[in-house]
C-alpha cells in the first residue's frame, strides 16, 4: 500500500487520509474463540506450480498466477482472480469441528465478490504472509492496489478486501451469494429494534450501551449454525432500484427494505474494506466499525463483550428478501 502512494497519487491519498477514510481495519473475530481456528491454516494452488504452505512470506512471480489461483485451508476455500483479486466460490469445507457451519457436506457462500476497478488491472507480484490460520494477499498494478486478508476458521470475522487507488476515488464491490445462500431481515433483531443494550468488551474503558437496530444475515436451509453477514468500513451500500420488501416491524406497522436476495453492490472508498462475519458474530449487537487511521485494532475489538441476538431456523418466508437479483 504505501507504495502506492509514493509512486502514484499520493496527494489524493494525503487527502483520504486527512479526512479520515484510510481505513485498514482489523479482521475482527475476536468474539468467536480460537478453537474455531483450531488446526487452521491456507495452502496456496496454481494450475502446474507447487503448493505454498506453512507460516512464511513469500513473493509470487506473476507469470506464474494463470489467470486465477486456490486458497484452501481446513475450514475454508475460495478462487482468487489475479487481475482483480476478485474472489469466486468461496465457501466453508464440510467439517466436524466446534463452530462448524457445514451439514453433511461444504456449504457454499458466495459464489463471487467482484470489484470493479474501471480499466485498472493488477500486474505486479503477489505478496504473501501466511501464518498460522492467517493469509495475507497483496498486488499492485498502475494506480491501484488490493489487499485481500483470510483467517481459516470455523467462524468470526474471516474475510475482508481492501482496495486503495491512487486518484482517491472509490471502488465499487458486487457481492453475489452461491445459490441456496440467501439474504434475510433477521425478525430477532426487529423483536429488539429500539431496545437499549448493554456493550461490555474486556477493556472496562469501552463499556457502553448499543441501540438495537435492524440487521441483514445471510443464511442457507441445510445448517441451523450457517449465518452471516457483510462488514463494511468505510462503505456505502447501493440501494437498488427494485428489490422492496415489506418487512413487519415489532409494532406491527412495515417498512420496505431495498435489498435483493442474493445481490448486495457497496461502495468502498480507497484504502476502506468490505469484510465478511460468519457465525455467532454475525448476529451479535455491537457498535458499528470506526472510520479510523491507524491502530484500529485495540478500538475495534469486541472479545465476547456483545449481546447476541442469533436467527431462526428455517428461516421464515416473510423475512427472506426478494428478487435474487436487481433486474436491468
Amino acid at each position: 500500500m504505501r507504495s502506492l502512494s509514493k509512486t502514484t497519487g499520493g496527494a489524493a491519498l494525503g487527502v483520504a487520509l486527512a479526512a479520515g477514510l484510510f481505513a485498514l481495519a482489523p479482521l475482527k473475530a475476536e468474539a468467536a474463540s480460537s478453537k474455531f481456528c483450531e488446526g487452521g491454516g491456507f495452502t496456496i494452488q496454481r494450475a502446474g506450480q507447487p503448493d505454498i504452505s506453512g507460516d512464511r512470506d513469500v513473493r509470487i512471480p506473476a507469470g506464474t498466477l494463470g489467470t486465477s489461483f486456490t486458497i484452501k485451508g481446513r475450514y475454508v476455500q475460495f478462487q482468487v482472480i489475479a487481475a482483480s483479486f476478485g474472489i469466486r466460490d468461496y465457501r466453508f469445507l464440510s467439517s466436524n469441528a466446534p463452530g462448524t457451519q457445514t451439514v453433511g457436506g461444504d456449504a457454499p457462500v458466495f459464489e463471487s465478490k467482484l470489484p470493479d476497478h474501471r480499466g485498472l488491472v493488477l500486474a505486479a507480484d503477489v505478496v504473501v504472509e501466511l501464518k498460522g490460520e492467517n493469509i495475507e494477499l497483496s498486488r499492485t498494478g498502475t494506480g491501484l492496489s488490493m489487499k485481500i486478508t483470510a483467517k481459516d476458521c470455523t467462524q468470526g470475522g474471516v474475510f475482508q478486501m481492501e482496495p486503495e487507488r491512487a486518484d482517491g476515488t472509490q471502488t465499487r464491490i458486487r457481492h453475489l451469494l452461491a445459490a441456496g445462500t440467501f439474504y434475510f431481515d433477521n425478525p430477532n433483531f426487529r423483536a429488539r429494534e429500539g431496545d437499549v443494550v448493554p456493550f461490555n468488551p474486556s477493556d472496562p474503558t469501552r463499556a457502553t450501551t448499543v441501540t438495537v437496530g435492524p440487521r441483514i444475515n445471510w443464511a442457507n436451509d441445510m445448517s441451523p449454525a450457517f449465518v452471516g453477514r457483510d462488514s463494511p468500513q468505510v462503505a456505502t451500500r447501493v440501494l437498488p432500484t427494485n428489490c422492496p420488501n415489506q418487512i413487519r416491524r415489532r409494532d406491527g406497522t412495515f417498512v420496505t427494505v431495498d435489498h435483493c436476495g442474493r445481490e448486495s453492490v457497496w461502495d468502498v472508498a480507497s484504502g476502506g474494506r468490505m469484510g465478511m462475519v460468519t457465525g455467532e458474530d454475525a448476529t451479535e449487537v455491537s457498535p458499528p466499525a470506526t472510520n479510523c487511521v491507524q491502530n484500529c485494532q485495540a478500538q475495534n475489538r469486541v472479545r465476547g463483550g456483545a449481546v447476541v441476538l442469533g436467527h431462526p431456523f428455517p428461516v421464515p418466508a416473510d423475512v427472506r428478501l426478494h428478487p435474487d437479483f436487481q433486474q436491468p
